[in-house]
């Protein structure tokens, strides 16, 4: 690639990420907006949907900005909890790290790689120069200067082990302090207890309660035991979708959406109050969720969740065998309650096994099918390759700008777009695999796309960008160490382009949130939902996590080989570290609830492990008391 290619790309997305931060700036000011922009507000009723248009809302502004920038720690932890505090210091620990690397890879290593002439490349326009002249590639063999990258590199690592060790002190000693001035949580003191062996003509409840009786009987305090319900979570995910909208529509009793059609997006079928509509909806399912619930009490899991009076107490639980047999009364750590993942609990254990082959062989599949778009994308970066696949478009390829596009902008693009695809995927892949909570599945599916985008990004792109078209010199072991040496820094000029398109403009593009600021336009337009109905996001940590420790990968790699991407990286980790300091304001993970007694903990304790398909109804078909009390009767903790 040449730098006349990578100007057009950078100049394309930097246009783009302005368009967004535009878009961005004046959106959120929208009052049909506040349950995009401004979820957590609007859930706790201190936003309104509505009121009156001004022309000082379509004026961009950087507000947001110096908001995000003044966004304390203290503020972060006590809206989005340790997580997002450690997520961010990723992005402080980034900055820290490749602002000593850019330092030295700009204004020393680059130099001494432009002033190189091993590749003897001449061209007259600077533009036209080609990027491999500012790599390593571009210094002379056996040239004296190589030893200022030996020392660039034992410098650097000295560097980053020490801000390791500083930010796992720091991480470590606030991870203590929120420990020691967190309130008593009751996965502190819970177990899960799994093969259970349930006797003839006994139940599982019985057999737990005994065992622990008699083994543990000055802190064993009380016990649930789980069952199927899966069907059953499915009813009562649908009631309370259904409550909601029959909620909003009570409080907004004279909106025009209140009479529409009942078929699809509400233009098909026939015209009907939707409120009576939805009250004998919501009393049919009603019906169904006491039905199931009745006939899901005998259908018992072997498996309990067992809580003890004491931290202690449930250490010793956790770390002893508590049965001759290792496969009986198998004891685990228990998940906070609102992090369990009631469904793995309806698989059986030959399922689960099953399930985790089967994910086995489909992360092998989706990596070998991912390299069909990693060949296309290096095909157009090779403008001789493209041509002798697709013959009839060389006149196209003569155009200047139309070329550094296809060579600078579309293969990222193309890349990016393939590559969104993957942590759905593998969100889906993980929660097959029997793990209890939904922060497991969510650290597993980080690691895997984290592993997925290592190979098919950065081994694949490099193999079959140089090695591939010299297959012969795999023949000869001795030259593979040498191919690998040109093959990684050949493909700088990719990856600078890579960082720019999935790093900047894909950053914009979260910030603006484009996907619910359209599914709430179909919603308002075609449904008649003002809000009625809607979630408070939650940071994307299983591809957020993944995509920064990759670019660390690629500024480690690429500092003295192609220094030249080290102030993109720069630029990408000061975007990102706004960004979502700005979505902290307006993302909320945890409620705060009162500080209890431990009395008064004990009895929430006994009921917080219930599993939510299990707990009374309380839904009010009349008067106010329907709109203000909750249709299901959740577990206090």
């Amino acid at each position: 690639m040449i730098l006349s290619a990578l100007l057009t790309s950078v100049g394309i997305n930097l246009g783009l990420c302005l368009l967004f931060f535009t878009l961005y700036s004046i959106l959120r000011k929208q009052p049909g907006n506040v349950t995009v922009y401004a979820p957590r507000l609007a859930a706790e009723g201190k936003a309104q949907q509505g009121g009156q248009f001004n022309l000082e809302s379509l004026l961009p502004t950087v507000g947001w900005v110096r908001k995000a920038w003044q966004l304390s720690e203290d503020e972060i932890l006590s809206v989005l909890g340790l997580d997002a505090v450690v997520f961010m210091r990723i992005f402080i620990f980034s900055l820290r790290v490749f602002t000593f690397a850019g330092v030295v890879g700009i204004f020393i290593l680059l130099p001494v790689n432009y002033l190189g002439n091993q590749l003897n490349v001449d061209f007259s326009h600077f533009s036209n120069k080609s990027l491999d002249s500012f790599s390593i590639s571009n210094v002379n063999n056996g040239s004296n200067w190589l030893w200022v990258h030996f020392c660039a590199a034992y410098v650097f690592t000295g560097v980053v082990c020490y801000l390791l060790y500083y930010e796992y002190e720091y991480i470590s000693s606030k991870r203590i302090a929120y420990f020691y001035s967190s309130k008593p949580q009751p996965h502190q003191f819970t177990i899960l207890v799994r093969g259970i062996p349930i006797p003839s003509g006994g139940t599982c409840s019985e057999t737990v309660d005994s065992f622990f009786i008699e083994n543990h009987p000055s802190t064993y305090l009380s016990h649930a035991v789980v069952r199927r319900t899966s069907k059953l979570q499915g009813l009562i995910g649908d009631t309370e979708k259904l409550y909601k909208r029959l909620s909003y529509l009570k409080l907004n009793n004279h909106t025009p959406q209140r009479f529409r059609r009942d078929g699809f997006l509400g233009i098909f079928g026939r015209k009907v109050d939707l409120v009576d509509h939805y009250e004998k909806k919501l009393q049919d399912l009603e019906d169904n969720v006491r039905l199931e619930q009745s006939s899901s009490a005998g259908k018992e899991v072997p498996a309990a969740f067992v809580s003890f009076k004491s931290r202690l107490g449930a250490a010793v639980a956790l770390h002893i065998q508590q049965a001759v047999n290792p496969t009986k009364w198998v004891t685990e750590r228990a998940p906070e309650p609102q992090d369990v993942y009631w469904p793995f609990f309806s698989d059986s254990f030959i399922k689960r096994w099953i399930c985790v082959l089967v994910v086995f062989v489909a992360c092998i599949a989706l990596t070998i099918l991912f390299l069909i778009p990693v060949v296309l994308v290096q095909g157009l970066t090779n403008l001789d390759q493209l041509e002798t696949w697709f013959p009839f478009l060389k006149g196209i390829l003569k155009l200047t700008f139309v070329s550094e596009v296809i060579t600078g902008y579309l293969p990222s693009l193309i890349l990016q777009m393939f590559l969104s695809f993957v942590p759905p995927i593998m969100i889906m892949f993980s929660s097959m695999q029997g793990y209890i909570s939904l922060s497991q599945i969510e650290k597993s599916a980080c690691i895997k796309v984290l592993w997925f985008t290592i190979w098919n990004i950065f081994f694949a792109n490099v193999l079959s960008g140089s090695a591939l078209y010299q297959v012969s010199v795999f023949l000869e072991p001795k030259k593979i160490a040498s191919v690998l040496a040109e093959a990684v820094p050949a493909q700088a000029s990719f990856f600078i382009a890579y960082v720019v398109t999935s790093g900047w403009t894909s950053l914009s593009s979260e910030l603006c949130r484009l996907v619910p600021l359209i599914c709430s336009f179909f919603k308002r337009v075609f449904s008649g939902k003002y809000g009625d109905e809607f979630e408070v996001p939650s940071i994307p940590y299983h591809s957020g996590i993944p995509k920064i420790l990759f670019f660390g990968l690629l500024g480690i790699t690429y500092f003295f080989l192609a220094p030249l991407i080290l102030p993109f990286l720069l630029v990408y980790y000061c975007m990102g570290y706004i960004i979502y300091r700005n979505q902290c304001l307006v993302k909320k993970d945890r409620e705060d609830v009162n500080d209890p007694t431990m009395a008064e903990f004990y009895d929430k304790l006994v009921t917080a492990y219930r599993d939510p398909g299990l707990m009374s109804l309380r839904y009010s078909r009349s008067g106010t008391e329907g709109l203000s009390s909750p249709l299901l009767q959740a577990a206090e903790v």
